[in-house]
């Protein structure tokens, strides 16, 4: 694992146990939150396109410059995307 993507992305796990099929979720939103052009190449390799749409879909979470890039690049409605769903129904704070 620590051959394909950066150590410093994953600074809160084991790498050692860290799996790339049982833990390909977290990988995925990691790399599109926090990772670099090297790295998206790295999981279209691993996983291909299909897979990363699936996972960023079904994810609990991304922040929103990573839906925003999900959304355009796959052309898919940010509505569609699980974590948006989410995202209407926390409290926010007041924007004064």
């Amino acid at each position: 694992m620590d051959t394909l993507l950066r150590q410093s992305l994953f600074w809160d796990c084991n790498l050692e146990t860290l799996d790339i099929e049982k833990h390909k979720r977290q990988i995925i939103v990691r790399v599109l939150e926090r990772g670099t052009l090297d790295d998206w190449q790295t999981i279209k390799e691993l996983y291909g396109k299909e897979t990363i749409l699936q996972e960023a879909l079904q994810a609990r979470s991304l922040d929103k410059y990573a839906l925003a890039f999900c959304s355009g690049y796959f052309d898919v409605p940010k509505e569609k995307f699980r974590c948006y769903s989410l995202i209407q129904y926390q409290k926010k704070h007041w924007n004064y």
